[in-house]
């Protein structure tokens, strides 16, 4: 299935609005939400293709909600690529332990961003 809506998950405004930027000119459509709660309301709403996940947010953190959409069997088809500013080689090999497909570290590089979903579209 080509990957054509992405749910971004972060608590920065900043963030959410670059991150939309990128994708919207490069033709996706995109929806936000500002934490774990309001994401699962609507991937289950939405039905997203991708699901871009930061991690430090408040409530339920990026590696939980992963974990949980990871479990679910109705979302577990619907790949996550995490966007951290945690930048260790222990968060990225803990997140895709988690059900993410791939890591990527804040400031998120367009480019490599882009050739990630790319990547996942195949």
């Amino acid at each position: 299935m080509a990957i054509t809506k992405i749910l971004i998950v972060d608590d920065s405004p900043t963030e959410r609005y670059y991150l939309t930027d990128i994708l919207v000119k490069n033709g996706f459509t995109v929806t936000t939400a500002e934490n774990g709660e309001e994401a699962f309301t609507k991937i289950k709403a939405e039905k997203p293709h991708l699901i871009l996940m930061d991690v430090v947010m408040p409530g339920a953190n990026g590696f939980q909600v992963t974990r949980a959409i990871a479990k679910d069997p109705e979302l577990a088809d619907v790949p996550i690529i995490i966007c951290s500013s945690k930048n260790q080689e222990t968060d990225r090999v803990w997140g895709l332990r988690q059900g993410a497909r791939d890591y990527l570290v804040k400031p998120v590089d367009p480019e490599l961003l882009l050739a990630k979903i790319a990547a996942l579209n195949v």
